[in-house]
């Protein structure tokens, strides 16, 4: 017979993956729920999540391709505009379900134990089965320009390593998630600054300008402090053998990525302990 032992004044800096690990059937199903309630009551079903990016990568084609005319280093447009969108919105999904993800289940997570980190953790799987339908359709339109048109692209062996550049934009989210879960449970502005802030976040990463554009040397550290930038830049010096990578942007990337992640599962660790007294 399976028993779970709830020990009291745990350290806060001590987190229970084990325990985790024995709730994998209760993330499977939060993950399976996260889907379901999205599709419920809808038309087209899973197609939003193809419409959304690809919109927006018409939007962005036609304002800041053919309008501003900002340059996308020898890259199709289309592939440019929609490397970078469907990163940034697993990134954004990660965060935005982290975030909220004390807050919005206080009903639940007050009557019922379970390891209070398998909400956030259903976020980032749910999220990549949204990422994995805009992949495909990115990967069509790649192929395409690839194989068919006279574009320049040369694909590097390193696309291998693509999947890594997934982890990390999923680890990235995940922790500033856990951050802003945290804070939310005193804060309660940060619920409706946070979808202006990600905005924001967006025009600040090489979504819809190359990373080549930033000349000054002070303007390049904020640059690449700001880890979604290598992440975005590299998937497309993968996919296109054209981008502005570097091994200290790298270094740089990994390095902000762990330090959001590790102090985001413990801020959220200590957190969570005792929220339900303040929230």
């Amino acid at each position: 017979m399976h028993r779970t032992h709830i020990r009291a004044n745990q350290p806060w800096w001590r987190i229970n993956w084990r325990e985790i690990v024995e709730y994998r059937d209760l993330l499977w199903m939060l993950t399976v729920r996260d889907l379901t309630a999205v599709y419920k009551q809808t038309i087209l079903g899973p197609l939003w999540f193809i419409i959304q990016p690809l919109s927006t990568t018409l939007v962005f084609t036609v304002i800041f391709g053919q309008v501003a005319r900002i340059s996308t280093d020898g890259i199709p447009k289309i592939v440019f505009y929609m490397s970078g969108t469907v990163l940034w919105n697993y990134f954004a999904g990660c965060m935005t379900q982290g975030a909220s993800s004390l807050t919005v289940n206080t009903n639940v997570l007050s009557k019922v134990y379970f390891p209070r980190l398998i909400i956030p953790l259903s976020g980032v799987l749910s999220n990549l089965a949204h990422f994995t339908l805009n992949l495909v359709m990115l990967l069509g339109f790649y192929l395409y320009f690839l194989i068919f048109t006279a574009s320049s692209m040369a694909p590097r062996w390193e696309l291998v390593l693509f999947p890594l550049l997934v982890l990390q934009c999923a680890a990235i989210g995940l922790g500033v998630g856990l951050w802003v879960a945290a804070l939310t449970t005193k804060y309660r502005d940060l619920r409706f600054a946070l979808t202006f802030l990600t905005q924001l976040g967006m025009y600040a990463t090489p979504i819809v300008w190359p990373a080549s554009q930033v000349a000054r040397p002070a303007m390049r550290i904020l640059l690449w402090s700001n880890p979604l930038s290598f992440v975005v830049e590299c998937a497309r010096w993968m996919l296109a053998g054209t981008g502005t990578v570097t091994p200290l942007a790298a270094m740089v990337s990994v390095s902000v990525t762990l330090i959001l992640l590790v102090s985001g599962l413990l801020v959220f660790n200590r957190v969570q302990r005792t929220f339900v007294d303040t929230i």
